[in-house]
């Protein structure tokens, strides 16, 4: 069985209809399944961070950051992804 391939994703940005509907619909799209989810709205602002699962999905890493870039400039926001690993190493001693 594969092991898990996690990322983060943040986004950040003017709240506003639909944003969570349009991300995690592309998700579904590439196979993406989605482990946790956090949002918030502070006055006016939408902040959410996931945490998906990228093992059974048929896009590359790089394919599932540009479509996310590209739903950011369609949603005018900020979106990042950060894989697991990256802040794995980033905490070791």
């Amino acid at each position: 069985m594969k092991e898990k391939e996690r990322l983060f994703i943040t986004v950040i940005g003017e709240d506003k209809k639909g944003i969570v509907a349009k991300i995690s619909t592309l998700l579904y799209e590439l196979d993406i399944n989605i482990e946790d989810i956090s949002q918030k709205i502070t006055e006016g602002f939408f902040v959410m961070t996931m945490l998906v699962d990228i093992k059974d999905s048929r896009a590359a890493l790089e394919e599932i950051s540009l479509q996310l870039k590209q739903i950011g400039q369609e949603l005018r926001m900020e979106i990042q992804i950060q894989h697991e690993n990256i802040l794995k190493m980033m905490h070791r001693v």
